[in-house]
């Protein structure tokens, strides 16, 4: 499976990856957009199995990328890793589809408990 990370900062890529693999989903493929726009030109090219999203990114956010995303009629599991965590975030993002949301600082159990049922 391929797994899709999407955040504006290449050094919060590197640590998403590096959680991805120490939670034991390292044998899928990685691959990587700098923001939700350049998310949907992956997704269009390399049908990724899980998103990995951040939510505020400059050109199009990780909200409006899901939300562009389930427009398209992708049910490709999505899950916000940012970190900012509201109650109404959260509801947002469920109400668009989102498997999740995992807050920053993050742990590896946090990856395995939500996605492992996804990244089995």
């Amino acid at each position: 499976m391929k797994i899709l990370v999407t955040d504006d900062s290449a050094v919060m890529r590197k640590i998403v990856i590096r959680t991805i693999r120490q939670a034991g989903l390292g044998k899928h493929e990685i691959i990587e957009a700098e923001n939700g726009r350049e998310g949907l030109a992956q997704v269009q090219a390399e049908s990724p199995g899980l998103i990995l999203s951040d939510w505020n990114m400059p050109e199009m956010t990780g909200i409006e990328f899901l939300k562009a995303l389930r427009a398209s009629g992708s049910t490709t599991p999505f899950c916000f890793v940012t970190s900012e965590g509201s109650e109404e975030m959260v509801e947002l993002a469920s109400a668009n589809g989102a498997i999740g949301v995992i807050v920053k600082p993050f742990t590896a159990e946090q990856f395995m408990d939500t996605l492992g049922t996804v990244v089995s």
